[in-house]
């Protein structure tokens, strides 16, 4: 599965979800009040930016923001919402394409980061946040903490989230360090609809090894945008990484 065929025209306009999900206020006002805060009097670059679901309020919040997306139906989604002007966005994958001049915030949200499958292409995407950042500049990257544990011994799923009309199951290959989540939605007939995408896992203290290697320290790590302790039981963490600001 290529990243340009799972986040194509159709899923580009079912993505939205005013209101609920991710979308929802309780999820969203946080994000953005911690990325205004770090981003201070300066400039922020969103990796994956998508249909700007946080680039867009945090515009709206006084911050200048421009994106990296891969997806041209993402971006067309977005440009429903602002023109190229308010939120400038950059075509291409976030590992390797560069936005121009220099930032105080590079930013990566909702597992997004997972998307990159092999371990090469993770550290790629530190040295590209790194190579946009100021001195002192910071990137952000909001992840989940993988959850074998729940993984039952010679097992390979383990359902994440089950609800009325929709059940969520991860197929794990751990000599690989891959998971596919399975996104099945269904009503009261026979038929289900099916969403797959391909990610690979990151332990917290592989994404810091990243994170050294690209030249960053690690500021904060907490277990939500509000700044709830991280935990041995946290499901995710906001992690803050800092370049040195002598550097």
């Amino acid at each position: 599965m290529r990243q340009e065929d799972i986040w194509d025209a159709e899923t580009a306009q079912s993505y939205d979800t005013p209101g609920v999900g991710m979308f929802a206020p309780e999820v969203l006002e946080p994000t953005v009040d911690r990325l205004a805060e770090l981003a201070g009097e300066g400039r922020a670059l969103e990796f994956a930016i998508g249909t700007g679901r946080v680039a867009v309020p945090l515009a709206e919040r006084g911050v200048p923001v421009t994106g990296i997306e891969l997806s041209a139906p993402m971006i067309d989604q977005l440009r429903t919402k602002v023109d190229e002007a308010t939120i400038p966005v950059i075509a291409g994958d976030m590992a390797t394409a560069t936005a121009p001049g220099k930032y105080t915030l590079v930013y990566l949200v909702f597992n997004t980061i997972s998307n990159l499958l092999t371990q090469a292409e993770q550290v790629a995407c530190f040295r590209n946040a790194a190579r946009h950042l100021l001195p002192g500049g910071r990137f952000v990257i909001e992840l989940w903490v993988p959850e074998l544990r729940k993984l039952p011994s010679g097992q390979q799923a383990v359902v994440f989230h089950s609800e009325p009309g929709y059940i969520g199951l991860d197929t794990y290959d751990i000599v690989r360090q891959q998971l596919v989540s399975h996104h099945f939605t269904f009503d009261a007939s026979r038929q289900a609809r099916l969403f797959r995408s391909p990610h690979r896992y990151i332990w917290p203290s592989e994404l810091d090894l990243m994170a050294q290697l690209a030249g960053f320290e690690l500021e904060s790590r907490h277990a939500d945008w509000a700044g709830a302790d991280f935990t041995a039981e946290s499901r995710s963490h906001v992690s803050v990484y800092r370049i040195p600001p002598g550097n």
